[in-house]
Parts: C-alpha cells; sequence; structure tokens
C-alpha cells in the first residue's frame, strides 16, 4: 500500500455511518441498563 499520510480524507458518507452507529450504540447501552435497573435482568424475560 502507497499512502500518502497527508491525504486522510474520510468520506462525508462513512462519518454520517459511524455516527449513526454511535447513537444506535449509545441507545443500546442505556436500553440494556434500564432494562436491568427496571427488571434485575439484563435481557427481561430470559433467565
Amino acid at each position: 500500500m502507497n499512502q500518502n499520510p497527508k491525504n486522510q480524507n474520510v468520506e462525508p458518507e462513512k462519518v454520517l455511518a459511524e455516527r449513526i452507529n454511535g447513537w444506535a450504540a449509545m441507545l443500546g447501552f442505556m436500553a440494556a441498563v434500564g432494562a436491568y435497573l427496571t427488571t434485575g435482568q439484563i435481557i427481561p424475560g430470559v433467565v
């Protein structure tokens, strides 16, 4: 691979995809914490 270190532009589509992925991960984490706090189980209904 012959990459120029000064030319490291990231496509805007990838930036948006990573941002949405981060939001989804945070939402999933908060849902897991909320489920644990309210039911005492990580996945309610599964022992």
